[in-house]
Protein backbone atom coordinates (compact mmCIF):
# COMPACT_ATOMS: atom_id res chain seq x y z
CA UNK A 1 0.00 0.00 0.00
CA UNK A 2 0.73 3.36 -0.86
CA UNK A 3 2.37 6.24 1.79
CA UNK A 4 0.00 8.45 2.48
CA UNK A 5 2.26 11.37 3.69
CA UNK A 6 0.09 14.39 5.66
CA UNK A 7 2.32 17.92 6.21
CA UNK A 8 1.28 21.07 6.94
CA UNK A 9 2.52 23.69 9.68
CA UNK A 10 2.49 23.42 13.37
CA UNK A 11 -0.68 22.89 14.91
CA UNK A 12 -2.56 22.29 11.23
CA UNK A 13 -4.03 18.64 12.78
CA UNK A 14 -1.39 16.41 11.03
CA UNK A 15 -1.24 13.90 13.98
CA UNK A 16 -4.79 13.83 15.05
CA UNK A 17 -5.76 13.45 11.14
CA UNK A 18 -2.71 10.57 10.32
CA UNK A 19 -4.28 8.79 13.48
CA UNK A 20 -7.84 8.42 11.89
CA UNK A 21 -6.35 7.52 8.96
CA UNK A 22 -4.23 5.22 10.21
CA UNK A 23 -7.05 3.29 12.86
CA UNK A 24 -9.21 3.03 9.48
CA UNK A 25 -7.04 1.94 7.16
CA UNK A 26 -5.16 -0.72 9.85
CA UNK A 27 -1.72 1.00 9.68
CA UNK A 28 0.70 2.78 11.39
CA UNK A 29 1.86 6.05 11.62
CA UNK A 30 5.15 7.73 12.01
CA UNK A 31 6.67 11.29 12.03
CA UNK A 32 9.64 12.84 11.24
CA UNK A 33 9.42 14.19 14.48
CA UNK A 34 9.70 11.05 16.56
CA UNK A 35 12.72 10.62 14.57
CA UNK A 36 13.85 14.32 15.38
CA UNK A 37 13.04 13.28 19.03
CA UNK A 38 15.59 10.72 19.39
CA UNK A 39 18.13 12.65 18.16
CA UNK A 40 17.32 15.44 20.73
CA UNK A 41 17.26 12.73 23.33
CA UNK A 42 20.91 12.22 22.42
CA UNK A 43 21.79 15.74 22.79
CA UNK A 44 20.29 15.55 26.15
CA UNK A 45 17.37 17.01 25.44
CA UNK A 46 14.38 15.55 26.99
CA UNK A 47 11.71 15.61 24.48
CA UNK A 48 8.43 14.52 26.51
CA UNK A 49 4.69 14.67 25.30
CA UNK A 50 2.98 15.09 22.58
CA UNK A 51 3.79 18.20 21.81
CA UNK A 52 7.41 18.71 22.92
CA UNK A 53 7.93 20.78 20.26
CA UNK A 54 6.01 23.58 21.46
CA UNK A 55 8.34 23.67 25.05
CA UNK A 56 11.22 26.40 25.79
CA UNK A 57 13.03 23.18 25.90
CA UNK A 58 11.67 21.92 22.29
CA UNK A 59 12.18 25.14 20.60
CA UNK A 60 16.09 25.53 22.26
CA UNK A 61 16.49 22.36 19.92
CA UNK A 62 14.82 23.83 17.27
CA UNK A 63 16.95 26.90 16.88
CA UNK A 64 19.87 24.58 17.76
CA UNK A 65 18.85 22.40 14.14
CA UNK A 66 19.40 26.00 12.84
CA UNK A 67 22.87 25.54 12.87
CA UNK A 68 23.30 21.94 12.71
CA UNK A 69 21.77 20.76 9.64
CA UNK A 70 22.38 16.69 10.23
CA UNK A 71 19.47 16.12 12.32
CA UNK A 72 17.29 16.90 9.70
CA UNK A 73 19.54 15.02 7.05
CA UNK A 74 19.81 11.66 9.21
CA UNK A 75 16.19 12.10 10.24
CA UNK A 76 14.60 12.40 6.93
CA UNK A 77 16.60 9.60 5.33
CA UNK A 78 15.39 7.22 7.64
CA UNK A 79 12.13 8.54 6.93
CA UNK A 80 12.61 8.28 3.00
CA UNK A 81 13.21 4.58 3.41
CA UNK A 82 10.20 4.02 5.65
CA UNK A 83 8.15 5.92 2.97
CA UNK A 84 9.47 3.86 0.35
CA UNK A 85 8.54 0.86 2.01
CA UNK A 86 4.57 2.10 2.09
CA UNK A 87 1.85 0.69 4.14
CA UNK A 88 2.38 3.93 6.99
CA UNK A 89 0.87 7.31 7.04
CA UNK A 90 3.82 9.86 7.91
CA UNK A 91 3.68 13.20 9.30
CA UNK A 92 6.38 15.44 8.13
CA UNK A 93 7.51 19.16 7.26
CA UNK A 94 9.66 18.12 4.55
CA UNK A 95 9.22 14.62 3.18
CA UNK A 96 6.91 15.92 0.64
CA UNK A 97 9.90 17.64 -0.64
CA UNK A 98 12.37 14.80 -0.15
CA UNK A 99 10.96 11.64 -1.49
CA UNK A 100 9.51 10.54 -4.79
CA UNK A 101 7.01 8.57 -3.36
CA UNK A 102 3.86 8.67 -1.50
CA UNK A 103 -0.04 10.46 -1.81
CA UNK A 104 1.02 13.80 -0.68
CA UNK A 105 -1.79 15.83 1.52
CA UNK A 106 -0.87 19.46 2.87
CA UNK A 107 -3.28 20.61 5.33
CA UNK A 108 -3.60 24.70 5.54
CA UNK A 109 -4.88 26.32 8.34
CA UNK A 110 -4.06 30.08 9.56
CA UNK A 111 -2.42 30.81 12.24
CA UNK A 112 -5.71 31.69 14.05
CA UNK A 113 -7.32 28.53 13.86
CA UNK A 114 -3.90 26.90 14.69
CA UNK A 115 -3.19 28.63 17.84
CA UNK A 116 -6.57 28.12 18.78
CA UNK A 117 -6.30 24.35 18.06
CA UNK A 118 -2.86 24.81 19.94
CA UNK A 119 -4.18 26.49 22.47
CA UNK A 120 -7.52 23.77 23.05
CA UNK A 121 -4.53 20.97 22.81
CA UNK A 122 -1.81 22.58 24.97
CA UNK A 123 -3.85 24.33 27.32
CA UNK A 124 -2.11 27.53 27.26
CA UNK A 125 -3.40 31.02 26.27
CA UNK A 126 -4.43 32.63 22.94
CA UNK A 127 -0.95 34.90 23.09
CA UNK A 128 1.34 32.29 24.15
CA UNK A 129 -0.38 30.25 21.12
CA UNK A 130 -0.13 33.05 18.65
CA UNK A 131 3.12 33.89 19.84
CA UNK A 132 4.89 29.86 19.37
CA UNK A 133 2.75 29.69 15.73
CA UNK A 134 4.83 32.71 15.36
CA UNK A 135 7.68 31.12 16.04
CA UNK A 136 7.61 28.03 14.93
CA UNK A 137 6.59 29.02 11.44
CA UNK A 138 9.42 31.29 11.04
CA UNK A 139 12.13 28.95 12.46
CA UNK A 140 10.02 26.22 10.62
CA UNK A 141 10.23 28.23 7.44
CA UNK A 142 14.39 29.56 8.04
CA UNK A 143 15.45 25.47 8.93
CA UNK A 144 14.04 24.02 5.76
CA UNK A 145 14.69 27.09 2.92
CA UNK A 146 18.44 26.71 4.42
CA UNK A 147 18.29 22.79 4.41
CA UNK A 148 16.63 21.68 1.14
CA UNK A 149 15.62 25.72 -0.27
CA UNK A 150 11.82 24.52 0.83
CA UNK A 151 9.61 27.10 0.86
CA UNK A 152 7.57 25.51 3.44
CA UNK A 153 4.06 26.79 4.13
CA UNK A 154 4.13 28.81 0.33
CA UNK A 155 5.08 26.18 -1.70
CA UNK A 156 2.54 23.69 -2.56
CA UNK A 157 3.76 22.45 -5.85
CA UNK A 158 4.47 18.49 -4.37
CA UNK A 159 1.00 17.60 -2.88
CA UNK A 160 -1.62 15.69 -4.26
CA UNK A 161 -4.08 17.19 -2.21
CA UNK A 162 -4.29 20.73 -0.63
CA UNK A 163 -6.93 20.96 2.13
CA UNK A 164 -8.29 24.07 3.85
CA UNK A 165 -9.09 22.85 7.24
CA UNK A 166 -10.38 26.24 9.06
CA UNK A 167 -14.22 24.77 9.20
CA UNK A 168 -13.58 21.33 9.05
CA UNK A 169 -13.06 18.62 11.66
CA UNK A 170 -10.71 16.19 11.88
CA UNK A 171 -13.07 13.67 10.90
CA UNK A 172 -14.25 15.30 7.62
CA UNK A 173 -10.75 16.16 6.91
CA UNK A 174 -9.99 12.18 7.18
CA UNK A 175 -12.83 11.41 5.06
CA UNK A 176 -11.86 13.55 2.42
CA UNK A 177 -8.04 12.28 2.60
CA UNK A 178 -9.19 8.38 2.22
CA UNK A 179 -11.57 9.26 -0.68
CA UNK A 180 -9.26 10.59 -2.78
CA UNK A 181 -6.51 8.35 -1.73
CA UNK A 182 -8.97 5.35 -2.74
CA UNK A 183 -9.80 6.99 -5.70
CA UNK A 184 -5.82 7.27 -6.55
CA UNK A 185 -5.13 3.54 -5.32
CA UNK A 186 -8.28 2.17 -6.80
CA UNK A 187 -9.45 0.81 -3.53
Amino acid sequence: METIIISGKSAAGKTTVAQIIARKLRIKTMGGGDILRELALERGCKPTGVEWWDTPDGIKFLRERKGNTDFDKEADRILAKKIKAGGIVVTSYTAAWISKEGFKVWLDGTSKTRAARMRKRDKTGQAESMKVVKIRDEDNFSVYKKLYNIDFGRDKTPFDLVIDTNSKTPEQISEIILKKFRERNKM
